[in-house]
């Protein structure tokens, strides 16, 4: 996780820290107004933009989730749970780029799902993610009591898949050129050693 402290040397990963944010936010906070639980989760189709923005901005998009999803809070769900929803966004926008990154390492690792052996791959990292994401905002509201551990396991993990799966691809395959054509991917903008080890040789084999 070196990258997600070294990234902020940069100051075209803290632009796009921004812009995850600010688009993260400004999406989910229009439909505060649809609660599936009152005060707590509403219908989040913004769930896709940290599956996206962690494959195209690796760590910014990680800082994006956590943060756009906190200022969201702001706007009628802000409770302490909201430290939860915190450090359950920032892995969901952390985990997709590593996961992906660790599956194609020493081969095609651009992450544009337009095969169909992509496609699976990313289908099967939303999943994995979104329950990872769940588990930890579950765990963190039953320790404090506030709501009971499966259902919003379930309700947050739904959240994140169907956006995820049936948006994500789409997005990916019309965004990825245009942020490589522009030089915003994160493995474009950062160093190879202000990585972790596990993702050296990734990033290596794409700036090369």
């Amino acid at each position: 996780m070196k990258e997600v402290f070294t990234m902020w040397r940069h100051t075209q990963m803290v632009v796009l820290v921004a812009l995850s944010a600010a688009i993260y936010a400004a999406v989910l906070i229009p439909l505060k107004g649809f609660p599936i639980i009152p005060g707590a989760i509403e219908i989040r189709p913004a769930n896709v933009f940290p599956f996206v923005f962690s494959l195209l901005f690796g760590p910014a998009g990680a800082w994006g989730a956590a943060i756009g999803n906190l200022i969201g809070d702001f706007f009628g769900t802000l409770t302490v749970g909201s430290i939860g929803g915190f450090i359950g966004n920032f892995f969901l926008g952390l985990l997709p780029y590593k996961l992906w990154g660790s599956f194609f390492r020493g081969g095609d690792v651009e992450p544009n799902p337009n095969t169909a052996k992509k496609l699976a791959v990313y289908v099967a990292i939303v999943i994995i993610v979104s329950v990872v994401c769940a588990s930890i905002i579950a765990w963190f509201v039953a320790l404090l009591e506030l709501f009971p551990f499966t259902p919003v396991l379930l309700l947050i993990a739904s959240n994140n898949v169907i956006p995820g799966i049936v948006l994500g691809p789409i997005l990916l395959i019309a965004l990825y050129p245009r942020v490589k054509r522009f030089g915003l991917l994160w493995t474009e903008i950062m160093e190879p050693e202000e990585v972790s080890a596990s993702r050296l040789q990734t990033v290596g084999n794409v700036l090369v």
